[in-house]
Formats: C-alpha cells, sequence, structure tokens
C-alpha cells in the first residue's frame, strides 16, 4: 500500500512537471484579481525560489502547504517578514503555529498579511485641457488573516488546512451620475482556503507535497466579478547529502523542485537549493521559470537558541531589486 502511494505521487510530480515545460506557450493574463496573494514575503522561501510545498517550514507553511506545520517538534513558533516589494510597496507578514499536548492534537496556526500601497492622488473626469482634475489622496490597503490546522496521520503522512478572510481596499472614487457627483467605496472581501498534504517516503529523506490555494467563490466590484489566484503545487524535495557521510561536519543540502499551475500565470517550475552548516548558517538561492523579470534568488538565515534570521535577494530586472527580512522564534 505505501509503495503503491509512493509511486502515485511520483508520476504525479512527473506529470506536473513535463507539463510545466509543455505549455509554457498558454497565455494567461488578468485572469484574476487580489494579486497580492502571490507575492510571498518570506525570505528563506523567496531565497529559493518558493519551492516549499514538500519541506516542513512550521508557521510559514501556512503560505505554501498548511500539511507542513504537522511536524513541527517544538511547542510554538512564530515568524514575522517585511517584504520591500516593487514601486514602494510594502508587505508585512505573521505567522504562529502551536502546537498543544506534544501534537497529540496536531497544531494550530494564525496568518496575518497586509498590504501598503503608499498614498496616490486621486481623479476625476472634467471638461478642461487636462481630461481630469484631482480629488482627495487616498491610501489603498489589502489584508489576509487566516486561522489553520495540521495533523500528522502517520509518521510519514500529514494533512493540514486553513481558511482565511481576505480583503482590499482601493480607496473612493468620484464618477459623474446624471447632473451630480457621486462617491464610491471601492472594497471587496472573500472567504478562501488551503490545503495539502505531505508525504515523506521513507527513503532517506525524500518527500513529496501537494497543495491548493487560494480556493474561493468569485469576488464582485461594482458589476464586475474575478475570481481569486487559485494556485495548484506539487513538488518534491530531498536532502542530497544524505549520500554522503556527515560526521566529519553536521551539514545538509536540501533539493526541492515545485511544478505550479496557476490561474493566471503560465505554470512554472520552480527550483530550490538551501546548504546549512551546523544548523547555524545557511546559503541558499533558487530559479523561478518563466518569469519575464526575476529568475534567479539568493539568501543567507542565521539560527542560534531558537532564533532564527533570514534575507534574501531578488534581482528583478527594470524593476531594481526586491528584498525580504524574516525573524522567527521558536520555544
Amino acid at each position: 500500500m505505501k509503495k503503491s502511494i509512493i509511486h502515485i505521487f511520483i508520476m504525479l510530480i512527473i506529470v506536473a512537471l513535463c507539463a510545466s515545460h509543455g505549455v509554457q506557450a498558454q497565455t494567461k493574463i488578468a485572469q484574476t484579481g487580489f494579486q497580492f496573494l502571490t507575492v510571498n514575503s518570506d525570505a528563506k522561501a523567496s531565497a529559493t525560489g518558493e519551492a516549499m510545498t514538500s519541506l516542513d517550514n512550521r508557521s510559514t507553511s501556512l503560505f505554501f502547504n498548511p500539511a507542513g506545520m504537522a511536524n513541527m517538534s517544538t511547542r510554538l513558533d512564530m515568524s514575522f517578514s517585511i517584504n520591500s516589494w516593487l514601486v514602494d510597496i510594502k508587505y508585512s507578514t505573521f505567522a504562529l503555529a502551536v502546537r498543544p499536548a506534544n501534537g497529540k492534537y496536531g497544531v494550530v496556526g494564525l496568518t496575518f498579511q497586509s498590504v501598503d500601497y503608499g498614498d496616490i492622488q486621486g481623479t476625476m473626469t472634467a471638461v478642461n485641457e487636462k481630461g481630469y482634475i484631482d480629488t482627495e489622496m487616498f491610501s489603498p490597503s489589502a489584508l489576509a488573516m487566516g486561522l489553520g490546522y495540521a495533523k500528522a496521520l502517520t509518521d510519514r503522512f500529514s494533512v493540514g488546512g486553513q481558511i482565511k478572510g481576505v480583503y482590499q481596499n482601493l480607496g473612493k472614487s468620484v464618477v459623474p451620475v446624471s447632473d451630480s457627483l457621486e462617491v464610491k467605496k471601492n472594497y471587496a472581501s472573500a472567504v478562501a482556503f488551503d490545503f495539502g498534504t505531505l508525504l515523506k517516503t521513507g527513503y532517506k529523506s525524500l518527500a513529496f507535497g501537494m497543495s491548493v490555494r487560494n480556493f474561493s467563490r468569485e469576488v464582485e466590484y461594482e458589476t464586475e466579478s474575478f475570481e481569486i489566484p487559485l494556485l495548484f503545487t506539487l513538488g518534491i524535495s530531498m536532502d542530497v547529502m544524505d549520500y554522503f557521510d556527515k560526521t566529519q561536519l553536521d551539514q545538509s543540502l536540501v533539493v526541492s523542485i515545485d511544478a505550479t499551475h496557476p490561474r493566471s500565470h503560465p505554470e512554472q517550475l520552480k527550483i530550490g537549493l538551501d546548504y546549512t552548516v551546523m544548523n547555524m548558517l545557511s546559503l541558499r538561492c533558487g530559479y523561478v521559470s518563466n518569469n519575464d523579470e526575476d529568475g534567479i534568488s539568493y539568501g543567507v538565515g542565521l539560527s542560534t537558541m531558537g532564533v532564527c534570521v533570514d534575507y534574501s535577494y531578488t534581482p528583478f530586472g527594470i524593476f531594481d531589486k526586491v528584498q525580504r527580512v524574516t525573524a522567527r522564534l521558536s520555544l
């Protein structure tokens, strides 16, 4: 039975990897809204190309595959991330995971994500040389809050899920209606679901993961409706140092690969490398296929006595660079 499950997972990964190369010519543009849900703020994940679906990531697993939270060994894990995104957009995320009764009842987690788009000058149409006039300044924002749960059903197989509320406020707009002006409040919200599985094969550290993120009904602004960015992912990972003698120096080199099927973007292949020495210093790099500007990312992490700080750097072509910082505490 276990061998059959492993064979099924291997076949799914192979199909996904082949699909990610075979359909790259497909164009999917403007299919979804709430795009802030597609931006990752975790520095470790960004440095490894976001190939995190088959890894144990404690509290931050809720942003990738909730099942990865089930194998947390500490009683509590929390992380806070700051993301300096493009055009001065600021992302902040927080994740908390608690393992009561030594994991007997599973692991419970909370997530919080906020976006600050900065101040924008409002305008409205007008009969003048410019065709518009300035109105008041407004500050768009976005927010997502989630409650997750994960459970290890066996020592090799885990499941997890998350329910989250997502909200976006695009400010006010002044719209001419007949002979008067009407103020519109542009905001929308929805409830979304994430769920996933994680299988440790028993062959060294080889693991497979599957996740579905942002499953939700359609959202409506005024009379137009749209879907949020649904994402299917299959992942595989392994510590290649399992094949070498690690007794002389405590080290690991985790290779992870994710094949993704987004709703509003061509399929992607994500590859990550995470080299760690003595459970203290980590050097990372990652690659994301089928992107116009970003491709290879880099990062470093320092960890000691339950405290970890990660940093990632992603060149972004004409948009300069994106930098992320994450601090984690495990007790």
